[in-house]
């Protein structure tokens, strides 16, 4: 099967998106198909060597989100046509709107943060996922979300029919290669800590965590730090600031953008993950998490509830008590952190890459099917 894909979020930082396309790319190209990768500007960080894959990154390179929307409508369409696809995917949300009526389309929708908590977005990511993820819809001949969740948002708010939907999650990313030396847990961080992970932005509700945290006893911030992995996003509150400000100086530690080995490292040590997103698709860490034996604290909403299965601790985001509440069980209650530890494995073992890529290619295959039956 000759796959077009639409990589452009490769183009930037790596995010839970980039992790997604990069993984799935992977284990298509293992299953034997060939991938014409389309990027508007060279990829932010090298391609892995383990899986081949054809390349077309436009030139001149287009960085700005105006340009870049325009090549996902004009240039990109005429590179589809051109290479003769029997399939064109897009992972995010995206796809052209004209395209030649030959080629299958399958178009990936992760969530609905647009509507649900659009505050928590860039007014042009807003506006792009508002106009343009109803129409990707419409074009596409299958639909593939993350989650039971976003299939009954996609429902519910767009009126997608179920029959046009299909569910394909994540996987777990594999353990960090074995000849890959494991770095130095950052200082302060050589007893058991809280670990969060995520990009620094308001929907991942870091500083309702923060509060919550300084609830707990001195005793217990003393005995257990907290540990935030994460770049910076948008419109964030300075971590710092909040963190004098709760006068949490000591029992925190900002650790910023971590590489792969670290954020392995991290996991592996801390006592747990907490993770109390506003909404998610899905939620990587979650199962990164599990994935080494630890459990996670996480919201009851979205995604998060049918991820999390019953390895985790589930808390009301925007209750700051409740938050603190989850804090303090997992950090005292032995009996229950030992049994929600046994249960992590087993729940992550339900998401696995190669199965993803196999219900991705079925889902190629039934779009190929019905575009046939069309042309």
């Amino acid at each position: 099967m000759k796959i077009g894909i639409d990589a452009r979020n490769l183009t930037a930082s790596f995010s839970g998106i980039g992790r997604y396309l990069t993984e799935m790319a992977r284990h298509l190209s293992l299953a034997g198909h060939q991938l014409i990768l389309y990027m508007p500007s060279p990829p932010a960080q090298p391609l892995p060597s383990d899986f081949i894959v054809t390349s077309r990154v436009d030139a001149p390179v287009r960085t700005s989100a105006i340009r870049r929307h325009i090549w996902g409508q004009i240039t990109l369409p005429r590179q589809i046509a051109e290479d003769k696809l029997d399939v064109f995917w897009g992972p995010a949300h995206r796809l052209p709107l004209s395209m030649l009526k030959t080629v299958a389309r399958v178009v990936t929708i992760h969530d609905l943060v647009w509507y649900y908590h659009g505050q928590t977005m860039r007014r042009s990511g807003w506006v792009a996922d508002r106009l343009l993820m109803p129409r990707a819809i419409a074009t596409a001949d299958i639909v593939v979300a993350d989650s039971n969740a976003t299939v009954d948002a996609l429902h519910d708010v767009l009126a997608v029919p179920h029959a046009k939907m299909r569910i394909v999650y994540p996987g777990t990313t594999a353990d960090v290669a074995a000849n890959t030396v494991t770095p130095s847990l950052p200082q302060g961080l050589d007893r058991p800590f809280v670990l969060f992970v995520g990009t620094l932005e308001p929907r991942k509700n870091l500083e309702r965590l923060l509060m919550a945290y300084a609830a707990l006893a001195p005793e217990l911030r003393r005995a257990c730090p907290l540990a935030i992995a994460g770049a910076p996003g948008w419109r964030q509150r300075n971590v710092a600031d909040l963190v004098a400000e709760l006068d949490l100086i000591g029992s925190v530690k900002v650790l910023g953008f971590v590489s792969e080995a670290m954020l392995d490292s991290l996991y592996r040590h801390c006592r747990f993950v907490a993770f109390p997103s506003l909404y998610e698709g899905f939620g990587f860490p979650i199962i990164e998490a599990n994935r080494v034996g630890k459990p996670v604290l996480t919201s009851a909403n979205s995604s998060m509830i049918e991820v999390v299965g019953d390895a985790g601790v589930l808390v009301d985001p925007f209750d700051i008590n409740s938050i603190a509440d989850g804090l303090f069980r997992l950090l005292t209650d032995e009996p229950l952190y030992e049994t929600l530890s046994a249960r992590t494995q087993p729940n992550a073992a339900r998401f696995d890459w190669a199965d993803s890529a196999q219900k991705l290619i079925d889902c190629f295959q039934q779009a190929m099917a019905q575009r046939a039956d069309r042309t």
